[in-house]
């Protein structure tokens, strides 16, 4: 019966320890094997991706890894392959000791999208550990006079396995005077106890040499010995008797080393040195020795280590009292560790997303983590938050397992990044809670547009400037990051499509510094506008534009101009005033202009130099001549003026005007031709007429020629012109110039206005009617230099100051529109 009972635990233990894998995928998205322990290094356990439903090379993809929940992982993934293997060989008895099962976790975590799947590893026990004996020589004194059927308690074997493969049996050698009970303990291995058969003699037979055997069931079995030597003692007839057999005692796992677990008490019977009682630990385990210990004389059981109900919930200890002949009882201790909420929660985090972009949509998952609290019992329900308001939330996904989502908007520019602070917190009592910080970096998106310091810039600049001038800066900020926060700066053209602009001005592209290209001229062009764009890096850049106003600042750079009496070269004009003319009587009126502006071109007008200084004055405002008193006969005929024509620059610049005035008896006398009655006509001599006729024959030849070559040279350069007409936009109808005018050496403006004279008659204080414009004079377009004939036509602001030297030399005088 026995060797058939043995046989069916062998069978049992062999299908136990068969090498297979048990996988089995439960609604909490669990996945769960099975392995033996010893299990060498690189051993295959599983295929994981087969088993979580992947193709191969998605685990790789995926950036799949393994994260544990310990500070160890026991196995190695295979990415490409999916394979799970064995890291190094496991021992059950040191990963778990006595617990059954044995299990350990780990996570697996996928990227992209994030997730993450538990994985439960069973250990199974192999029998790879014999039942040993800590005390090889255990010594039992036992008096002559013990009773049969008396028991002797024997410390236990300790096995290291479990289960089948843990402590089984005890067999005792054969003997005459034992035999061997196998008893069981409620928590903890079996013992066994030696009971007395037959009376012990000292004198026949003073000392009894045992070996008991400790097997377990393992196939094959492994056993442990220990050699007992029991000693006859001489004749001492009453054995301590305890109080109870069985104490029982409640703890809190979290008392101080030194409490009071209990106090036993036996009494013995005998007198003397026979009664005296003596308590210790008898054959007890391990564990029990280095938690408690008890007082010899009094039998108080306290603690001296420190107790873990996580570990171990109860302990059955053995104590025993000795008497002064050397007797003893045993009597035992139940003490049951009361769990109390000690233990924190706590918080693994498996995987962290970041830095996370700032567009991140809502419930982008943003870390995993689990939550473990070892006080179960006790603990009460988990709850999991966060500390501060942020735009995050905690998401539960399965059983202990979180997620941290986001729960706003993000926006980098507000803030670059969070510390996330979790708090795991069970409900005691006491309620204890862990804080584990989360940092994310909030990735920056090019979001923001370039923004310009102001709305519009104004910039000025003085007319006649040296080219390649600085005149001012635009600048525009980007909230935005790196590349995308690298501002480039450009020119926009006029929405007209004119693309002149870029002859004048220039910018930086890095900086937005403007430069003026060309030479400014006040008189050609007063302001002008364009566009600037501000572009970011980003890949999908973003800009804004700001409008640039250009004024042109005038420069005193521009001589006044002698409109009337017209200064050409020829003979000097003529004007006729009656001899009977009172005094205030209206001669003439020196007509002028100034090109510039404002302070610049305000005239004045001074007598400069004339024949009779007392006969004429000159109005300083208006430069209208009048006579100052009534001219008489004795006055010359001819009276010579020259009046100073002065503007109010600085420095000021001035013209002069030359003009005769003949004092005559009336208007009817032929005085436009004139001669000085002062002179009598000269006798011209022949050779200087004939000289003088050479002279002007090569002149005229001299002319010719030069006529001829400029001609020649105008054909050409309009030839040119035609034929690049797509680089050069100087006659393009545009509303912007394409060139900055320079003042001319000689003064003159860069607007014609014909004038035609005419004068009224009839009576002697009729007054001159002048300086009636017959050519319409149009105003340039806003922000440009252009100027319209009487046709409509355009044209560029060179062309204008050529055409007002010309109608200078046709005798057409401008107009002073400025």
């Amino acid at each position: 019966m026995a060797v058939a009972h043995r046989k069916l635990l062998q069978s049992r233990q062999v299908g136990s320890l068969l090498f297979m894998l048990c996988v089995s995928v439960g609604s909490a998205a669990t996945i769960r094997y099975s392995v033996a322990e010893e299990m060498e290094s690189g051993s295959f356990v599983a295929n994981v991706a087969k088993d979580l439903g992947l193709e191969v090379g998605k685990l790789a993809a995926r950036g799949a890894r393994l994260v544990s929940e310990g500070n160890k992982l026991h196995f190695r993934l295979h990415r490409k392959t999916g394979d799970l293997f064995v890291k190094e060989k496991l021992d059950r008895e040191s990963l778990c000791g006595k617990a059954d099962p044995c299990v350990l976790h780990f996570e697996i975590v996928l990227v992209e999208p994030l997730q993450s799947f538990r994985v439960e590893v069973r250990v199974f026990d192999i029998n790879d550990n014999a039942p040993i004996f800590l005390n090889k020589e255990p010594l039992l004194k036992i008096p002559e006079s013990t009773p049969l059927g008396s028991r002797f308690p024997l410390q236990s074997a300790q096995d290291l396995d479990v289960g089948l493969n843990g402590l089984q049996n005890y067999t005792l050698s054969r003997n005459a005077y034992f035999h061997l009970h196998t008893r069981f303990r409620s928590h903890g291995p079996k013992y066994a106890e030696l009971v007395l058969d037959k009376p012990l003699d000292r004198e026949d037979q003073p000392e009894v040499n045992l070996t008991i055997t400790a097997v377990d069931g393992g196939s094959p079995p492994k056993s442990g010995i220990a050699h007992i030597r029991v000693e006859v003692l001489d004749v001492n007839d009453h054995v301590p008797q305890f109080s109870r057999l069985v104490y029982r005692a409640q703890v809190l796992e979290n008392s101080a080393n030194g409490s009071l677990v209990a106090t036993v008490s036996a009494t013995d019977l005998d007198e003397g040195s026979n009664k005296e009682i003596t308590y210790s630990l008898a054959q007890n385990p391990e564990a029990v020795l280095q938690t408690f210990q008890v007082d010899s004389h009094t039998g108080e059981v306290r603690l001296r280590g420190p107790l873990d109900f996580e570990a171990i919930e109860t302990y059955d200890i053995d104590i025993q009292a000795t008497d002064g002949g050397g007797l003893s009882a045993h009597s035992k201790v139940l003490v049951e560790v009361v769990d109390v909420n000690d233990n924190p929660p706590e918080v693994t985090v498996s995987s962290v997303s970041s830095p996370l972009p700032e567009d991140s949509p809502l419930q982008t998952v943003v870390a995993l983590f689990s939550i473990r609290d070892r006080d179960v019992r006790v603990g009460g329900k988990i709850t999991c938050f966060l500390r501060e308001d942020l735009p995050f939330a905690v998401k539960p996904t399965f059983r202990n397992s979180y997620s941290l989502v986001t729960d706003r908007g993000l926006d980098r520019e507000e803030v670059s990044g969070y510390n996330i602070t979790i708090v795991a917190m069970d409900t005691g009592p006491p309620s204890l809670f862990t804080e584990t910080v989360i940092e994310v970096l909030i990735a920056d998106i090019n979001d923001n547009p370039p923004v310009f310091q102001e709305d519009s810039y104004i910039l000025t600049v003085r007319e006649n400037n040296s080219p390649a001038i600085f005149i001012g800066k635009v600048h525009a900020e980007d909230l935005d990051l790196g590349e995308n926060a690298q501002v480039t700066y450009t020119l926009l053209p006029p929405q007209s499509g004119d693309l002149s602009v870029f002859a004048y001005i220039s910018i930086n592209s890095d900086n937005g510094k403007l430069y003026a290209l060309r030479t400014m001229d006040y008189e050609a062009i007063q302001n002008f506008q364009f566009v600037v764009k501000a572009t970011d890096g980003g890949f999908l850049s973003l800009s804004s534009q700001v409008t640039v106003r250009v004024v042109v600042l005038d420069d005193n750079d521009n001589r006044p101009m002698i409109l009337y009496p017209l200064q050409n070269g020829t003979l000097p004009c003529n004007d006729l005033v009656p001899r009977s003319a009172d005094a205030g009587f209206l001669v003439t009126k020196v007509v002028a202009v100034d090109g510039d502006s404002g302070q610049n071109s305000w005239l004045s007008y001074h007598l400069l130099k004339a024949t009779d200084p007392g006969l004429f004055s000159v109005q300083q405002q208006n430069g209208e001549i009048r006579t100052l008193r009534q001219i008489s006969e004795r006055d010359p005929m001819i009276q010579k003026l020259i009046i100073l024509v002065q503007d109010h620059g600085q420095p000021a610049l001035s013209t002069t005007a030359s003009l005769n005035i003949l004092l005559v008896n009336g208007f009817s006398e032929p005085y436009l031709q004139f001669r000085d009655p002062s002179k009598n006509p000269t006798r011209v001599n022949p050779s200087t007429k004939y000289l003088v006729i050479s002279l002007a024959v090569l002149s005229f030849l001299f002319l010719l020629s030069v006529t001829v070559i400029f001609g020649i040279h105008i054909y050409q350069k309009v030839k040119y012109r035609e034929k690049f007409t797509v680089q050069e936009h100087f006659y393009d109808d545009c509303n912007f110039p394409n060139n900055l005018v320079q003042r001319g050496a000689n003064g003159s403006l860069s607007q014609p206005c014909p004038y035609e004279m005419c004068s009224a008659t009839g009576t002697s204080n009729s007054e001159f009617r002048f300086l009636k414009r017959f050519m319409p004079n149009f105003p340039f377009p806003h922000g440009t230099g252009e100027t319209k004939t009487e046709a409509g036509s355009r044209l560029p602001p060179d062309s204008n100051r050529n055409r007002s030297q010309g109608s200078e030399d046709h005798g057409q005088v401008p107009d002073n529109s400025m």
